[in-house]
């Protein structure tokens, strides 16, 4: 029997339903996420300096002169007296105080060329607010405009306080401050993937047994244990490592390498738990049925007749898993998980972009040869 074929007509209006479930989505995502191209145009030479300081990564560095200069600026207005910046004035601010989130202009004279200028606040509370780093011109000059921060108001009658670090280029060259910290953090991060990827592996080789069908499922008990593992397992796998990480982080402090690492461990155990069962499940079970029909005990099939077969598959995802736990330990870095992202995290929040680069630059080359290491290594076992 000929099938029946839908009349043109409820095609038509399934086509036109459709188009018009997608023009509501496609309506609310605009709505949702409003986004402001204009902005990127505006933004254009804000994004300019940002990206040069990217294209300038910190790697080396001349000896600089360091020169600190602060005046008061009272928020708002008329909060609190200061005294007159004595002469020759090198910093000036006009106007001399601001009301809360009111734009003033910060310029410089006399600072020497090629230097740079960093701005920050000095809060009336003790603590301190970075606003940004601003490029010296051939003349030894800056300009630039600043908003006055509703958290640098006057208290208790003491103003906050404009500080410039003025870094005044000397001739001898060496490897920067920047490259020594990155050089440091880096490898806490590396250490920090080989720590978690060995203490994980640690646990989830036990556990891949218990959650192996052809291991675990040969009696009643088994059978419990088995769901129960392979239960434990998923929902761990669920858990992003971030939100993992973020909860040790605050459990064992705040940039601390050992919040990353525990975050690391346990989903690098319920990922290899998961990765090492499947692998002991494809096995070939002719040397187990031989070793079975000889006699021997149950932990002996499992050493001479599993083991053998397992161990290169587990060595691949082992060296596989280390390379994933390095990119890893950089994303936890940024929810306090300490190592490079930690680094990256700071340098970002202190608005110090070339530092910034100097980092990215790092783990682009660390992930590269990991990348590379593992692959050969994998090759070669294969």
């Amino acid at each position: 029997m000929k099938p029946r074929t839908p009349p043109p007509l409820w095609r038509a209006t399934k086509w036109i339903v459709l188009l018009v479930l997608l023009a509501a989505a496609y309506s609310l995502s605009w709505r949702v996420t409003q986004p402001d191209f204009l902005k990127l145009i505006v933004a254009a030479p804000k994004a300019k300096q940002i990206i040069g300081d990217f294209l300038h990564p910190d790697i080396i560095e001349r000896e600089a002169e360091i020169s600190l200069i602060e005046i008061p600026f009272p928020i708002p207005c008329g909060s609190t007296e200061v005294e007159a910046a004595p002469a020759p004035v090198r910093l000036r601010v006009e106007p001399a105080c601001a009301e809360p989130r009111g734009i003033f202009r910060v310029s410089g004279s006399d600072l020497g060329p090629g230097s740079t200028v960093v701005m920050r606040w000095l809060l009336p509370s003790g603590g301190t607010l970075p606003i940004e780093q601003y490029p010296v011109d051939e003349e030894g000059a800056f300009s630039a405009e600043i908003q006055a921060r509703p958290i640098a108001a006057t208290k208790d009658g003491v103003p906050a306080r404009l500080q410039a670090e003025v870094s005044v280029p000397l001739t001898r060259i060496h490897v920067s401050q920047a490259m020594r910290d990155v050089l440091n953090a880096i490898m806490v991060t590396i250490f920090m993937a080989l720590l978690s990827t060995t203490l994980g592996t640690l646990i989830a080789a036990p556990l891949s047994f218990l959650a192996a069908r052809n291991i675990t499922r040969t009696s009643r008990l088994g059978s419990v244990v088995y769901y129960l593992v392979r239960s434990l397992l998923n929902i761990t796998r669920s858990f992003e490592p971030l939100v993992i990480a973020t909860i040790f982080a605050l459990i064992v402090g705040y940039g601390t390498p050992f919040a990353g690492v525990l975050g690391l461990v346990i989903t690098t155990a319920a990922s290899l738990g998961k990765m090492f069962s499947e692998a002991v499940e494809s096995i070939d079970p002719g040397p187990i049925e031989a070793i079975t029909a000889s006699g021997a005990r149950r932990s002996q099939v499992v050493m001479y007749g599993v083991v053998p077969q397992i161990i290169p598959d587990f060595l691949s995802y082992i060296i596989y898993h280390w390379d994933i736990n390095v990119r890893l330990s950089t994303i936890i870095g940024f929810v306090g998980g300490g190592g490079i992202g930690y680094y990256l995290s700071q340098r970002f929040n202190s608005f110090e972009y070339h530092k910034a680069s100097t980092a990215i630059l790092a783990i682009i080359v660390v992930v590269w040869a990991l990348d590379f290491l593992s692959a050969q290594v994998r090759k070669r076992m294969a």
